[in-house]
């Protein structure tokens, strides 16, 4: 029994997101980071992994209706395999039926019995032949189900979305959420210009072209195994998406300044203030796990950049050493990550309607904590990849009734041209994935009165 490498890989990165709890992105890189492993296959993992996490809720609701079987009582192992074989036949167009049926019930010989090959092949072909005649909740007797099946999100966030953004915007959104992001990264103009990393991309094989916003900004059309090409190794670029790089920029950092990111991993933040220092100067960058203030390091160590320095430390409690010291102080909160659905599927089946108030008290505990490190005349910015005001606008707005040594500063001028909106003026920015086509963010900027 000869079972497909690629699919049997996806099935375990699959397996351990779904019934461990396990991060799609860090699963995935650990699965995907020996060197025998084909391009070709590389990619085809990814897509299979993040194709089925992504639909899991439709795919479910389609599984639900061939099965004699309730899910609750397939095994997990079963279950992925069949959820894998849904995803090829009903969301690509590459992949033939038979592929797909034959594979899975090869999948299934392997983690199950024979029985349960038998019923692996026989829902999926008759999923295959009756794919017009699936039934879909009715938009009609209810809206939130049909959106939730529709474009596979959990009826809680739907339902907070329509209440929050209405129907037309929310529907946008969701179709956004599950469309494939660009892979945008940082040139690093501490060693080389973008024409030189542009050329030296496209000798590697690489299609590029430039961002929508940022300066700094390439986008890869054809992205694989980025961290293997010599221009990544020498330290050329940073994988950053586009919403990412505009924190930096509406930090604003001067060479020379000390800056502190109190919740910095991986790095990408910091090791772009420091390109916007242009090496010269002071960054305290910090987080409470040892393996991700190595990233940092190895990070910082890759691109050439000297000034950061990384150590463990909780952001939530005060370290009196840098009271009333820093110029510019980032604060990269915590947050229920809803900006990146589409870069991470995983998160809006981790989240529930309950984490945005246990969230909210750490970030407000961090912001105040962190605002005590900004000098006279100094700066903090505040920035998440959420899309939920309880965590962006409103926590803002609340720190300032009880801190008036701090206000808003208008970022406008900060941002590219099509990125100005009417609150750049007042202090804060709101990106969606929808709107902007880059990550779901929020940044503001706040300045501490003399």
């Amino acid at each position: 029994m000869v079972v497909d490498f690629a699919r049997e890989t996806a099935l375990k990165i699959i397996y351990e997101v779904n019934e461990k709890g396990a991060y799609s992105n860090i699963t995935l890189n650990k699965y995907l980071e020996s060197a025998e492993i084909r391009s070709i296959d590389r990619s085809f993992i990814t897509e299979l992994v993040y194709g089925t996490l992504k639909w899991k809720l439709s795919i479910d609701w389609i599984i639900e209706q061939f099965s004699s079987v309730k899910l609750k009582k397939i095994s997990p192992w079963i279950l992925n395999i069949l959820r894998l074989g849904v995803y090829q036949l009903m969301y690509t167009d590459k992949i033939p039926e038979s592929a797909a049926c034959n594979e899975s019930v090869t999948l299934s010989k392997r983690f199950g019995h024979a029985a349960s090959s038998r019923y692996v092949n026989g829902v999926l072909r008759n999923i295959a032949r009756n794919k017009k005649s699936i039934n879909y909740p009715d938009p009609e007797k209810d809206k939130i189900k049909y959106l939730a099946v529709r474009y596979s999100h959990p009826e809680w966030l739907v339902d907070e979305w329509l209440n929050l953004f209405g129907a037309e915007f929310t529907e946008s959104l969701l179709v956004s959420n599950n469309s494939v992001p660009d892979l945008t990264v940082r040139v690093n103009t501490l060693k080389v210009s973008k024409e030189q990393l542009l050329e030296g991309l496209k000798n590697e094989g690489m299609e590029c072209q430039n961002g929508k916003y940022a300066d700094e900004a390439v986008i890869i059309n054809n992205p694989s195994a980025l961290t293997r090409l010599e221009t990544f190794s020498n330290g050329w670029f940073q994988v950053q998406d586009e919403s990412s790089m505009l924190v930096g920029k509406i930090l604003d950092p001067k060479p020379g300044e000390l800056v502190m990111d109190v919740c910095s991993a991986p790095g990408g933040k910091s090791t772009h203030i420091a390109e916007l220092m242009q090496n010269k100067g002071v960054i305290v960058s910090r987080d409470i796990h040892e393996h991700k203030i190595k990233m940092i390091s190895d990070a910082a160590r890759r691109l050439g950049i000297e000034i950061i320095k990384a150590d463990i430390f909780d952001a939530s409690e005060l370290d009196s050493t840098y009271v009333e010291k820093a110029d510019r102080v980032l604060v990269d909160a915590p947050c229920t990550g809803l900006g990146i659905i589409r870069r991470k599927p995983d998160i809006k089946w981790a989240r529930n309607l309950g984490d945005t108030k246990e969230i909210v008290k750490l970030q407000e505990k961090i912001l105040d904590v962190s605002s005590q490190y900004v000098k006279p005349g100094g700066a903090l910015v505040y920035s998440t990849c959420t899309i939920v005001p309880e965590e962006n606008e409103h926590m803002v707005k609340s720190f300032l009734k009880k801190n008036d040594k701090f206000a808003l500063a208008d970022i406008a001028d900060l941002l590219p041209d099509k990125l100005r909106k009417p609150d750049s003026n007042k202090g804060f920015v709101q990106l969606y994935p929808n709107v902007d086509g880059i990550d779901g963010f929020f940044i503001a900027k706040l300045v501490r009165v003399k």
